[in-house]
């Protein structure tokens, strides 16, 4: 059965929030050894193994969902989806951020992360250096990047501002160097950048993000359902686009395949279900099978490090 939201509001990360939890623990913090998947790729330096002349388009990318949502004091239990900092799922084979901003209260040039209208006390340039930190380490890798309005809040920028804000960043702070900005690059063509993925209103020709279709993206990110079993139901659609992805191998398009899912639910509590239930199942019937499946953003790599692994995986079957 579901949360009902307002009981996740009130209860917030307290004692209460624990205790709906029941005996879902929270996992130790990881060793700083870099880990090795079951197909002796290295966590940390995985895309490097790879062809460098193969389109991202054709990899399996797994990634993380509202990535910088770590603590739940700066929101809720409603609000958490990571564990892991971006240096950790950076080092643990994560190739997908979901960076969401608004304006940063007291500084009129810089944007915040925010899930919604809650701050995550982390700054854009503090994860563009870590990106930036964690690329000149391994320079054969590539990290991909959804940039969103996040427009929530007193914190929200109108279409303009936050264009002008991105623009600040790219040339006062000296960050326009660190990205690849226009059309699906090879992997050879993107490593030691970020991939920019633009979902804010520009002029500039970007890779525009679709959280449905469009000429860059085909997207499943179903959050919220009806019915006696929602979350059967996700599954249904997590599924399906592993499928989609599969059988069209040339598309042009980029699958995008959210693991997460809320509608009523804490994350904690409808990821450790789908990735028992649906996910881990469907990838573990498939280990022999290299397929593209795209991006596969998710919440709480670390209670599923076995998915995070096999995703990668896919790119050397």
């Amino acid at each position: 059965m579901g949360i009902a939201r307002r009981d996740l509001l009130k209860w917030g990360a307290g004692v209460g929030g624990a205790a709906a939890l029941g005996g879902l623990a929270l996992p130790s913090t990881a060793s700083a050894t870099v880990r090795t998947t079951p197909r002796g790729l290295p966590t940390d330096d995985w895309m490097s193994r790879l062809d460098g002349g193969v389109s991202l388009l054709d990899l399996t990318i797994p990634g993380t969902h509202d990535s910088c949502c770590e603590n739940p004091a700066y929101g809720t239990e409603w609000s958490h989806t990571q564990n892991w900092g971006i240096p950790q799922q950076l080092r643990e084979g994560v190739r997908f951020l979901d960076i969401r901003c608004n304006g940063l209260q007291g500084a009129p040039d810089e944007l915040g992360i925010y899930h919604s209208d809650a701050y995550q006390h982390i700054r854009l340039q503090d994860v563009l250096d870590q990106c930036r930190s964690f690329l000149q380490a391994h320079p054969g890798e590539t990290v991909v990047m959804r940039l969103r309005n996040e427009r929530a809040g007193g914190q929200a920028l109108g279409d303009e501002e936050f264009l002008r804000r991105v623009d600040h960043y790219l040339d006062a702070l000296g960050y326009r160097g660190l990205f690849h900005f226009h059309g699906w690059p090879t992997l050879g063509t993107a490593r030691g950048k970020v991939v920019l993925l633009a979902d804010f209103t520009n002029p500039w020709g970007l890779i525009d993000w679709s959280s449905g279709q469009n000429a860059y993206f085909d997207t499943q990110d179903v959050w919220q359902l009806g019915g006696l079993d929602p979350l059967g139901t996700k599954g249904q659609y997590i599924v399906a686009q592993f499928d989609k992805a599969f059988r069209t191998p040339n598309s042009p398009t980029m699958f995008v395949n959210f693991l997460s899912y809320a509608g009523g639910y804490w994350p904690k509590t409808s990821s450790q279900s789908l990735m028992d239930r649906t996910v881990y199942p469907y990838l573990n019937a498939r280990t022999q099978q290299r397929a593209r499946f795209g991006i596969v953003p998710m919440d709480f790599p670390d209670f599923h490090v076995n998915v995070l692994q096999m995703l990668i995986d896919k790119n050397v079957v």
